[in-house]
């Protein structure tokens, strides 16, 4: 039986590296595969570890950037990289909004939202999002093409649009901040960085809240399982990470989209005529 709950945790750290990234919806797979492959633990445990799970996902990102994310050179000067503070300034403004949110109505955006329904929909909807901003673009030169040339004011617009993920289930934190940087115009290598970076402290921070409700009373066994998933998820985020950059340079979001609009229908037929 412990077995057969570690291969659970792994499919799901699978399921996460993946999904994370990818402009998909993590939630949405989780709580679809979740009907079917249901960890045998306590709700809180299951609540805390899909979230907590994530830090696995945040260090592949820092493990893949680190020269772009850390600001000091202990090497050669300048020993302070301006640029990437500023960066950094940029990240936690865009964060805020979310962090509000997040602190002040999780557990009733958690009550209202998560649910196959609100999933179902945001997935659809995000996906013709995607699909319409990208055929709006086409043709289009992005007005920011690097990191650098991104304003305050465009960090708090992403940053706005994060917050409907954090509202909405299903929306996906990737997928949400990406449209919302392809719809200012930042070109979509630009705007998957940013989402890679914002969601550094983003998960971080959900991360440290869900442990804070659960507590740190685990189990041997709740650890290892929320080990083994972390792990898991750290290696192919570094798998799907690599992929997305080299897919957008060649490709744009659309075969996103229409995926979002399939899973999205096959959650609907699924819990109105199949559950």
């Amino acid at each position: 039986m412990d077995f057969i709950e570690i291969f659970k945790a792994i499919i799901l750290g699978i399921i996460e590296g993946i999904t994370e990234w990818l402009p998909i919806s993590s939630t949405g797979h989780m709580i679809l595969v979740d009907e079917f492959l249901q960890l045998n633990m306590s709700p809180q445990f299951k609540e805390m570890f899909f979230v907590v799970i994530q830090l696995g996902a945040i260090l592949a990102v820092v493990v893949l950037y680190w020269k772009k994310i850390f600001p000091f050179s202990f090497k050669k000067k300048p020993f302070i990289q301006k640029n990437i503070i500023i960066m950094w300034i940029k990240i936690v403004v865009a964060c805020l909004p979310a962090a509000v949110i997040g602190l002040l109505f999780d557990d009733k955006v958690n009550e209202l939202f998560y649910n196959f329904q609100t999933v179902a929909i945001m997935l659809i909807l995000f996906g013709i999002f995607f699909i319409v901003i990208e055929n709006y673009n086409k043709g289009k030169k992005p007005i920011v093409d690097d990191m650098d040339h991104l304003t305050f004011k465009m960090a708090i617009i992403i940053g706005l649009f994060q917050v409907i993920a954090a509202v909405f289930p299903g929306t996906s934190r990737s997928g949400a901040t990406i449209l919302g940087a392809l719809l200012i115009g930042v070109s979509r290598e630009v705007a998957a960085e940013f989402t890679f970076f914002l969601a550094i402290p983003v998960m971080f921070g959900a991360s440290v809240l869900k442990l804070a409700k659960f507590g740190l009373a685990f189990t041997s066994f709740e650890m290892v399982i929320l080990l083994v998933g972390s792990i898991v998820a750290f290696f192919v985020s570094i798998l799907a990470i690599k992929f997305l950059v080299g897919y957008i340079k060649k490709n744009d979001f659309k075969a996103f989209g229409w995926y979002r609009i399939i899973l999205g229908v096959i959650l609907l037929v699924y819990y109105f005529f199949l559950r």
